[in-house]
């Protein structure tokens, strides 16, 4: 078989392709004879705008030839980035977690805390072996949850139970969807596989930056949230994990609470996939011994522009061209005291979205829909933060770091209201009284100043410093009217939990998984986190 890349497809032709142009563009490539090809397949797709006077589509397809001994010859005559020979002669599929031949569970019902990617992966692979798992979730399902974001965004009023960050879901749920990931990790594809088994449109299994968006994800859950009741899963939400009862040094229960009503779990094993923001359930782990360690993290502001500008700016005259996606980027540049300034979940045509987890503070994200198609984009914009910045040596000093912040901007403004400033007056170091041409999405509402209020110094100085340097990356980026609404803190956990290679914790049976442990940086990476402990356990 041969992986021909750098196929080149025009905008224009983008939306008639088919297999028959496929297998066209693959045989004038190979310089060969459409009827000499077998079978073809399209692997990847993705937009090419490094030449703004000529925007183009690259695809990689995989190519059959009738002839398989004249594959690796014709190979040869190829650089290695343009095409490669793969002694397959099937086009197989990667399964899904459902086509996965895994050992069987051998013991009492596991219990997996958290209905994120981590906790819900790992379910669906304990589930697969026969496992029966109890999977729980302090928030709601992803419906009820829904409702309860909605009625903050109209009342101001946090449900510090079912949020953006808790229920089915996990802080994923209410996002952009993303789905690229730096592993190199076979079972990528396999997280993707049965994100389309479970309803995702399988676009996302050809795009190089594939993503779902909070609507069409809420139908992937509610889906892999009934594979689990079919396979013998027992799924309860509104039910927190209160401790661990410990025999010779070993899990042998989970305690929990549900609708007020304390219980107790029998169960060897627990896998923790808290998410990046249960601190209560940090601390009473770090009080039964559960050895964590301070992480870097980052924080920062979430920066909206208009979507129409950043399309030009990406795709010069080809902007709002039918076949094109709302344009994306992705953009770090170095400072004076080394911490870098970084984007970091980029949303086109999206919202920013309160992500507080606790009353009396207020934290910022961003979502999108699927189809990208809202007034503005926004992304985060970070800054490096060192364990030297929390100021103690405490495991749970950066959470401290984080809390402080947030109350900041709560008492900045009274409210769930989000301190807000034009970049052109961060840039200028005065407060924003009236805002020019981007209007913040945030919801239920901005109070207009300047977010030193909440940040620190070395924050505000370093986005100061940044935001010219970025405008270079991207044209219009630093912008005097785009706006910049504080603060974002919760970009990755503050904290590592310890384990080993079997992802096991000191604690015998209790394994920390994903983005909360401090082993993950995305819906993907903790989702592969989480089917990996579920399959090797």
């Amino acid at each position: 078989m041969l992986r021909v890349h750098q196929l080149v497809l025009g905008l224009d032709m983008a939306q008639k392709l088919d297999e028959a142009m496929l297998r066209r563009l693959c045989a004038q490539k190979l310089h060969i004879k459409e009827e000499t090809i077998s079978q073809v397949k399209l692997k990847k797709r993705s937009v090419d705008a490094r030449g703004k006077e000529g925007v183009h589509f690259t695809l990689t397809a995989d190519v059959l030839l009738k002839d398989a001994k004249s594959e690796e010859r014709i190979a040869q005559k190829f650089k290695p980035n343009q095409v490669v020979f793969l002694p397959a002669r099937k086009m197989e599929e990667t399964p899904d977690v459902f086509g996965l031949a895994l050992p069987k569970w051998e013991g009492k019902r596991p219990v997996v805390v958290g209905a994120g990617p981590a906790g819900l992966f790992c379910a669906l692979a304990l589930a697969v072996r026969g496992a029966r798992p109890i999977l729980i979730d302090r928030g709601q399902a992803v419906d009820d949850r829904a409702k309860d974001v909605e009625s903050l965004e109209a009342t101001g009023v946090l449900d510090p139970e079912s949020n953006v960050l808790f229920g089915e879901g996990g802080a994923g749920a209410f996002s952009d969807g993303k789905l690229t990931c730096g592993l190199n990790n076979p079972h990528i594809q396999t997280v993707l596989q049965t994100l389309v088994r479970c309803g995702a449109p399988e676009e996302i299994l050809l795009s190089q930056k594939p993503h779902i968006g909070t609507d069409e994800l809420r139908n992937v859950l509610r889906n892999a949230r009934g594979e689990l009741i079919r396979l013998g899963a027992d799924v309860r939400f509104g039910c927190r994990l209160t401790g661990l009862s410990l025999h010779d040094g070993r899990v042998c229960a989970a305690k929990v609470v549900q609708n007020g009503t304390a219980d107790e779990i029998a169960c060897d094993d627990v896998f923790l996939a808290i998410g990046h923001s249960a601190r209560d359930t940090y601390e009473w782990l770090l009080d039964m011994g559960l050895p964590m360690q301070q992480k870097p993290f980052a924080i920062g502001v979430r920066i909206e522009h208009l979507q129409k500008d950043i399309n030009r700016a990406q795709f010069g005259r080809d902007a709002g061209h039918p076949a094109l996606p709302p344009a994306e980027y992705k953009l770090n540049v170095p400072t004076d005291d080394k911490r870098g300034v970084y984007t970091f979940c980029m949303c086109p045509g999206g919202q920013v979205i309160n992500a507080s987890s606790e009353p009396g503070q207020v934290n910022v994200n961003g979502m999108s829909f699927h189809a990208r198609d809202g007034r503005n984009a926004n992304a985060a914009v970070l800054v490096g933060v060192r364990p030297e910045d929390f100021g103690s040596d405490h495991p749970l000093a950066g959470v401290a770091f984080q809390r402080k912040i947030e109350q900041a901007a709560f008492a900045a403004t009274g409210s769930l209201k989000a301190p807000c400033q034009r970049v052109g007056d961060l840039l200028h170091g005065k407060p924003t009284t009236q805002l020019g041409s981007v209007i913040p999405t945030y919801r239920p509402g901005v109070e207009l100043g300047d977010i030193r209020c909440c940040l620190p110094d070395f924050v505000c100085d370093n986005l100061r410093a940044a935001l010219p340097q970025l405008g270079r990356r991207l044209r219009g980026f630093d912008h005097p009217d785009a706006v910049l609404t504080a603060p974002e803190t919760r970009s990755s956990a503050p904290i590592r939990m310890l384990r080993n290679e079997r992802r096991e914790s000191p604690i015998g049976g209790l394994y920390p998984l994903g983005e909360g442990a401090g082993y993950a940086g995305g819906i993907v990476s903790a989702a592969v986190d989480g089917l990996c402990a579920g399959m090797e356990a």
